[in-house]
């Protein structure tokens, strides 16, 4: 909670005002019985002529506290959630801005469904826990000790049945909190599995239904909602013996408060109206104590979750800039360079690239090509340190990139993914994440570039035409010729292209790839593709095997002497590849 706590700073008002105001509201609840007991014992049973006045002026008053407390209660809740709102949408944005710093190794290890379930269920369970605790955790334990004060000031003697009652509340209430708190830590992990699960399923509905594999996952997913559903009712049996604990020992003192009472108001030492006082400060205690109770449980849930939260915003990126980056020089020649480098995945056992070495000049095209899972993706992501190399150096306009600024570095280079990803909003936004000042023009001069151009003009709002999420109102090939031409309008240094025209026709591939040789300046393209066609009008074609480089050269220069490249090469055109 340490590091949670700067977030309300910048509500220390609220948090100070909010309890002030409930603990106001406590001491004109303190005060309601001592004037029961005075309308009873002098309004009632005094005797008095005025006494119907007296009862009436004291209903008046009643009243007034009343309405006084409502006021007061209204304005604790305002700035309650006032703080907490304010609060958790400041621990949101540090915890969303601290994830944005994670590398690629660290969200692999954290997973998406555990940071999405941190950043929404723990959240609300955060800011419930602060608002409560703010209009709470004081009041309560303060009528408590208040009634029990204000008893000793009806009767000494009967008060102590308070102070006997106090340590054994006490006792309950720590005992089921500590009881509680391990266990909501274990069901919110199984609340992240059971998500992990969900979002699996979601995303991938449609091969579930093409391998009709629904009832198994529906099975499997029946048996992580029902240990959860375990889990759940395990930490709820115990959080619910928090009630009937409290009204045993309550219902007891009542049981001997009254017993003890009645004795004394036979005795002529305790007036009727003192024992209705003590009475209801008892039954204060019991309201209160049933209200602290649902209180701790919602704390110890909070303090799970904020757990949770503190160990995302503790966890430092495996990944930083270097504290003193070095520019490259302008007269550099060389666009990368990859020196012996070899890389690993956490915990991914075998070595994902062995001992890589090339060099790539400014303004020339890289070909990169090999089997599934030989290591094209995991090299071309070196580059713009997405992941470090566990052994030798990339270098990127001369320096390595360990030595560079990562915003520097990441801004020279534009990147394609193999999956293409639009979002929400409409294209003219959508290409803008590539240069966020890029006039209409240039990005029109972008999808002409990318052969998107037919796309937009196709739209009837053309570059505000909207786009649903993913992308979701355009086809494979159009998503994925937009990505490209986002990557294009940002001018970059190196331009890297993961199998990002997988879905595109032959001729429409062709054509981008003539466009891409005519890029105006020095910008060096890498190409992963599993076509030949798509490469073999580069400058160096990488061929991957297993992680390791087997081929380097040209297209003509691979066919004498690279066998995996004749081999990828017979089985699309086997009429150009002689015996």
């Amino acid at each position: 909670m340490k590091t949670l706590l700067p977030f309300l700073k910048p509500y220390r008002k609220e948090c100070i005002i909010s309890p002030l105001f409930k603990l106001f509201e406590a001491i004109l609840e303190l005060f309601v019985p001592l004037i029961m007991a005075a309308i009873i014992d002098k309004g009632i049973l005094g005797g008095a002529a005025g006494g119907i006045r007296y009862v009436l002026w004291m209903g008046a008053l009643l009243v007034g506290l009343g309405l006084l407390g409502f006021g007061c209660s209204i304005t604790a809740q305002f700035f309650a959630a006032k703080a907490a709102t304010g609060g958790t949408a400041n621990i949101k944005s540090a915890l969303f801005s601290h994830i944005q710093k994670f590398s690629y190794s660290d969200l692999d290890q954290l997973g998406a469904p555990t940071l999405i379930n941190r950043m929404t269920s723990d959240m609300n369970q955060v800011q419930t826990g602060v608002n409560m605790t703010l209009r709470l955790l004081l009041r309560s334990p303060f009528v408590v000790l208040g009634a029990t004060i204000m008893a000793f000031t009806v009767d000494a003697k009967a008060a102590l049945i308070f102070l006997a009652l106090l340590p054994l509340l006490t006792l309950v209430v720590a005992g089921v909190m500590r009881l509680t708190l391990p266990r909501h830590k274990k069901v919110q992990s199984q609340l992240d599995k059971a998500l992990l699960h969900t979002r699996e399923n979601v995303t991938g509905v449609r091969v579930l239904r093409a391998f009709n594999k629904q009832e198994d996952e529906v099975e499997a997913y029946e048996a992580d909602t029902d240990l959860l559903s375990h889990m759940q009712r395990s930490v709820g049996r115990i959080s619910s013996l928090m009630n009937p604990l409290t009204f045993i020992l309550v219902n007891a003192a009542l049981v001997v408060l009254l017993y003890s009472g009645a004795w004394q108001v036979q005795l002529g030492s305790l007036t009727q109206g003192e024992t209705v006082a003590l009475v209801n400060y008892l039954s204060q205690i019991l309201v209160e104590l049933v209200k602290l109770a649902n209180l701790i449980i919602t704390i110890t849930k909070a303090l799970a979750c904020a757990g949770r939260i503190e160990t995302v915003l503790l966890r430092e990126p495996s990944m930083t800039g270097a504290d003193s980056p070095i520019l490259p020089a302008a007269d550099c020649k060389e666009s990368v360079r990859f020196d012996h480098v070899s890389a690993q995945y956490s915990g991914g056992g075998d070595e994902a690239l062995t001992d890589i070495s090339f060099c790539a000049m400014k303004g020339q095209t890289i070909g990169i090509i090999g089997g599934t899972g030989s290591g094209k993706s995991t090299l071309i992501n070196l580059i713009p340190r997405f992941y470090d190399a566990s052994n030798g150096t990339v270098s990127v306009g001369g320096v390595d990139v360990k030595n560079q600024s990562l915003d520097a570095l990441r801004e020279k280079i534009a990147l394609v993914p193999q999956k293409a990803a639009l979002f929400k909003g409409t294209i003219r936004e959508n290409i803008l994440w590539g240069r966020q000042d890029a006039t209409d023009e240039e990005i029109w001069q972008a999808l002409e570039r990318a052969q998107a151009a037919e796309v937009v003009r196709g739209k009837s709002m053309q570059l505000d035409e909207p786009v649903e999420q993913n992308g979701r109102n355009f086809s494979g090939g159009q998503k994925q010729r937009l990505t490209i031409a986002r990557a294009l309008v940002r001018n970059p240094d190196i331009l890297i292209l993961d199998d990002s025209a997988s879905a595109l026709d032959f001729a429409t591939d062709a054509a981008l790839r003539k466009s891409l040789r005519e890029l105006p300046g020095e910008t060096t393209v890498f190409i992963i593709s599993q076509r030949p066609s798509s490469i073999r009008h580069a400058d160096q074609i990488l061929v991957l095997d297993d992680g390791e480089l087997i081929g380097l050269g040209t297209h003509d220069e691979l066919l004498n002497n690279c066998e995996l490249y004749q081999e990828i090469y017979r089985t699309q055109y086997p009429e150009e590849v002689k015996a």
